[in-house]
């Protein structure tokens, strides 16, 4: 497995403004873009970070995974996306050795970009989100997908 690049951060915040006013007053980060998924029940706010980016995410209701995570955890790193030059082989060389996987198989998005959640468990108690872009692939499609995943993956692992 190759490890080509720490692809985003996410973190959960109580208030998605005053964050985003504090990443941008402080570090210089810009929003890229505000997605409200409602099937996750959470609003996320983009902020590329040179190659990688800062995912914040901010529950919409007192019920959702992310929400449920605010009130066990407090605010702070919810995953960490590392981007992989082969998701099939890394995945099998993480069961070989015995790490816990939420997904046995990489998940396709519409986009073509692969991407597997690694539990907690395995990775001294944080989500581990694996991505493989096509080469010729568009970022965005793939990217919410596979937030999607990994929020649905964390609410499990609740």
């Amino acid at each position: 497995m190759t490890i080509l690049k720490l692809d985003h951060v996410a973190i959960v915040v109580e208030d998605l403004a005053a964050a985003q006013q504090f990443y941008h007053d402080h570090l210089g980060l810009s929003v890229s873009r505000v997605e409200r998924l409602d099937d996750q029940e959470v609003t996320i706010a983009f902020m590329p970070a040179g190659e990688s980016q800062v995912e914040l995410l901010e529950p919409t209701n007192d019920t959702s995974g992310v929400a449920k995570y605010l009130q066990k955890r407090g605010p702070g790193i919810h995953h960490i996306c590392l981007e992989v030059d082969d998701i099939g082989a890394a995945l099998a060389d993480l069961k070989v050795k015995g790490a816990q996987l939420i997904h046995e198989v990489p998940v396709t998005a519409s986009d073509g970009t692969r991407f597997a959640f690694i539990h907690p468990k395995s990775a001294f108690g944080v989500l581990l989100e694996l991505y493989e872009r096509p080469e010729t692939g568009k970022r965005n499609g793939g990217l919410l997908a596979a937030v999607r995943a990994g929020l649905e993956a964390f609410r499990k692992a609740l």
